[in-house]
């Protein structure tokens, strides 16, 4: 039984979620709320599993994400939003999101995305997540994320191309390997970045190059 809280400020979406959930079995809904204030509170007292995090609400939601994230880090949170803009994406997941589903997905996609974050992935929704990896394809972005996990130069080149969405056989062809060993190095960069897959790969360069800004403005 996974146990979850949802916070959002529209009564109605929480209803239909809730109910949705329950018919489907397996899931436990433990609180609701309607403010930023009421993330790290439930968080604080409830502890659920997962928290579903409108980012539309009242309050400081991305500080409050940040909070919870601090507070309870085994609690996994998802920003399920109608926002669909890249930028607050980013800023959801540099918060520490594990997630970010649009509400417009489908009821499966939800849950594919709750059971996805607690098997301890990253999970956004299929069709915005390649407009988020387009974002991060900044050159001196990727460059200085590179040289924060002291990448190969092959690796450089592998996560290059991956940030273009390339496949592993296209990458193969753009640098005349073989597929088996661009799969070797996709397992390497994995292990130095501590992810689990691809889309993980990409946005933990872009974490990276974000703390390595702070680092330098101080």
């Amino acid at each position: 039984m996974i146990s979850i809280a949802f916070i959002d400020d529209h009564p109605l979406m929480v209803e239909a979620v809730t109910s949705l959930l329950l018919r489907t079995g397996g899931f436990q809904i433990m609180a609701a709320g309607g403010s930023a204030d009421d993330v790290v509170e439930i968080c604080r007292t409830a502890r659920p599993q997962v928290m579903l995090v409108d980012l539309n609400m009242p309050g400081d939601v991305f500080a409050a994400i940040a909070s919870t994230v601090a507070l309870e880090p085994s609690t996994k949170v998802i920003a399920f939003t109608a926002a669909t803009g890249v930028e607050p994406a980013i800023r959801a997941l540099d918060a520490g999101a594990k997630g970010y589903v649009l509400k417009g997905s489908s009821a499966r996609e939800l849950i594919e995305a709750i059971m996805a974050c607690v098997g301890g992935e990253t999970y956004i929704t299929r069709h915005f997540a390649g407009r988020v990896i387009a974002t991060l394809r900044d050159t001196s972005l990727r460059r200085r994320a590179a040289e924060v996990v002291k990448l190969s130069t092959r690796e450089q080149q592998i996560v290059r191309l991956l940030l273009h969405g390339k496949t592993n056989k296209e990458i193969a062809g753009t640098i005349r390997i073989s597929e088996k060993t661009v799969k070797h190095y996709m397992t390497l960069l994995m292990q130095k970045l501590q992810v689990r897959n691809r889309l993980e790969v990409v946005i933990a360069a872009q974490k990276l190059d974000a703390r390595s800004d702070a680092t330098m403005r101080h």
